[in-house]
Formats: C-alpha cells, sequence, structure tokens
C-alpha cells in the first residue's frame, strides 16, 4: 500500500505594526494590525506503533513552538521599519520603543510573509516539508505562498 501524504495546517495571531516608506497612501504612517498566519505542511502520519506521536505528521505543539521561536516572539507587539526610512534611525523611535525591527525590505504584507518562510522553511525537511503559508493582515486581505508557485 503506497504512503498517503496529509496537509497539515495551524494558525498563529500576533500584533505588529508597520509603515509603508515612500508610499501614497494612508499606510505610509505607523499602523498596526492583528496578523494571522496559517502554516502548512505535507507529510506521512507515523504509522510506527512505538512511537508516542502514532497517527501524526506532526505534533502540532511541536510546529507551535518552531513559529513561536522563529517568527512570534521576535514580531509579536514589534514596529517594523524599512531599514532605508529616514525615520528608522531616529532616537526617538528607538528610545520610546522596547521592539522596533528594521528590515531591508518595504514590510508589506507580501513581503513579510517572504520574510517567514525563509525563517521557518529550513526547519522543515526529509519526511515534513513546508507547502504553503498564509498570512492575512486585514479581515480581507492576505497573501499566501505555496511551494508550487
Amino acid at each position: 500500500m503506497a504512503v498517503k501524504k496529509v496537509r497539515v495546517t495551524k494558525k498563529f495571531t500576533f500584533d505588529m505594526a508597520h509603515a509603508l516608506f515612500g508610499y501614497d497612501g494612508p499606510c505610509k504612517n505607523i499602523h498596526g494590525h492583528t496578523y494571522h498566519l496559517s502554516v502548512t505542511l505535507i507529510g506521512s502520519p507515523t504509522q510506527d506503533t512505538d512511537d508516542v506521536k502514532l497517527g501524526m505528521v506532526i505534533d502540532f505543539s511541536d510546529l507551535k513552538k518552531i513559529i513561536k521561536d522563529a517568527i512570534l516572539e521576535k514580531f509579536d507587539h514589534a514596529l517594523v521599519l524599512n531599514d532605508q526610512a529616514p525615520y528608522s534611525k531616529s532616537e526617538i523611535i528607538s528610545n520610546e520603543f522596547e521592539k522596533v525591527i528594521l528590515v531591508a525590505y518595504q514590510p508589506t504584507c507580501e513581503n513579510l510573509l517572504l520574510h517567514f518562510v525563509d525563517l521557518i522553511q529550513p526547519q522543515f525537511h526529509g519526511q515534513i516539508s513546508l507547502v504553503a503559508m498564509r498570512l492575512d493582515e486585514t479581515p480581507t486581505s492576505y497573501a499566501e505562498w505555496r511551494v508550487e508557485d
């Protein structure tokens, strides 16, 4: 019998502020979102009857720890700014805010998502692979990455 593959997804929620340097709309100002991140892996549920993870592709608590360590602890309640923006070097920002992350890209939903993919993709190899991630920025707007694209 062929080994069947299953996709599993875990969802995460975090709050983050950002500003889009040089943008021609209101998002050029510092503002925040409650982001919803979905992480989808593919693999075969373990069939090893001696394994405490019997029937699982991955223990959801293990996936939770990976995402917490790689993304949530750093980005939750942080202010993310393009490091090319003149205000990113402001002493007021660095002195008044504890979690300021300067990135070498425009911190759009799309670019943040690609950054998150780069952060966690190396964690999955062998029998389990990262196949999709989705970052919802608002209730009606999101970016999605799929390995097949």
